[in-house]
C-alpha cells in the first residue's frame, strides 16, 4: 500500500508590520461604529469636559449620584435635543449629498454651542475626525483638510455622520453610537474628576446605557422646531472653567 499523499495548505502572508488592504465593504458595519465609537480614536475627545470640571470644582457634582445626575440631566436636555436630531439630519443630508442641508445643519449646530469652550470643542473634534477619516480613505471637498490644528467651521456630528453614511451605516445606528461615545467620555471625566472608582464609572455607563436606545429613537423623531437645549447651568460652568484656575482639562 502507498503512503497517503500529504497535501500542503498555503497560509498567505505579508511583510511584518505591514497591514493588508481592506475595501470598506469588507470590513462589517459593526466594526465600522466600534472604530468611530473608540476612545482610541486619536480626535482629542478627552481633552475636554464640557463643563464637568467646573461643576466638580464648586461641589455642583461630587459623588456618583450627582455625576450621574449631571450627566444624565445632559443627555435628556442637550444631547438628545439638539445634538442628536441635528445629527439625524446630517446623516440624510450626506446620503442625499444634500450640501446645502449639510452646510445648514452644521452651522446651526456649532450656532448653538453657548460657550467659546463649547464651540473649540465642537470644532476640534470635527477637524481632527476629518483628518483620521482622510487616512482611512474617506474625503469630501466640501470640508478639505487643512494643516492648520483647527479647522474652522466643521462639526463633530458632521464629520461623524459623513463617515456613517459612505459606511453606509444605519440612522438609528449613527445615533445610538455617538451618543454612546458621548456617554463613555463624559464617565471617564467624572472618573478622574471627583475622583471615582472603574466599578462606579462602569455603573453609571450602565445606567446611561438604558437610555440612550430610548434618547436614539426619539431624537430621530423630533420636529425642525423642536430642536434645542436646556442646559443653562452647564453653559455657566463651562463659561466659568474658561478662567478656572487650575484645569485637568482644556478650555
Amino acid at each position: 500500500m502507498s503512503a497517503p499523499t500529504r497535501t500542503r495548505t498555503h497560509i498567505p502572508t505579508t511583510e511584518p508590520g505591514v497591514a493588508q488592504a481592506t475595501t470598506s465593504t469588507e470590513v462589517p458595519q459593526l466594526l465600522r461604529l466600534l472604530h468611530l465609537a473608540s476612545p482610541a480614536l486619536p480626535i482629542g475627545a478627552f481633552h475636554f469636559s464640557q463643563g464637568l470640571e467646573y461643576a466638580v470644582e464648586v461641589g455642583w457634582v461630587r459623588d456618583e449620584r450627582s455625576a450621574l445626575e449631571w450627566i444624565g440631566g445632559i443627555a435628556q436636555a442637550s444631547l438628545a435635543t439638539l445634538d442628536l436630531p441635528v445629527l439625524y439630519r446630517l446623516h440624510a443630508a450626506w446620503v442625499l449629498d444634500d450640501r446645502e442641508s449639510v452646510l445648514r445643519w452644521n452651522a446651526f449646530l456649532i450656532a448653538c454651542r453657548e460657550t467659546a469652550e463649547l464651540r473649540l470643542e465642537d470644532r476640534h473634534l470635527g477637524a481632527s475626525l476629518l483628518r483620521v477619516l482622510v487616512e482611512l480613505e474617506l474625503s469630501t471637498e466640501l470640508f478639505p483638510v487643512t494643516t492648520a490644528h483647527e479647522q474652522a467651521g466643521v462639526a463633530h456630528a458632521t464629520a461623524f455622520a459623513f463617515a456613517c453614511a459612505r459606511w453606509n451605516i444605519a440612522s438609528l445606528d449613527v445615533l445610538r453610537t455617538y451618543a454612546w461615545a458621548w456617554a463613555e467620555n463624559q464617565m471617564l471625566a467624572a472618573v478622574k474628576l471627583v475622583p471615582l472608582g472603574q466599578s462606579a464609572g462602569q455603573r453609571m455607563l450602565h445606567a446611561l446605557n438604558t437610555k440612550i436606545d430610548t434618547l436614539s429613537a426619539r431624537a430621530s423623531h423630533l420636529m425642525d422646531s423642536d430642536i434645542g437645549i436646556s442646559t443653562s447651568l452647564q453653559a455657566v460652568a463651562s463659561a466659568r472653567h474658561e478662567t478656572q484656575y487650575t484645569r485637568l482639562f482644556r478650555s
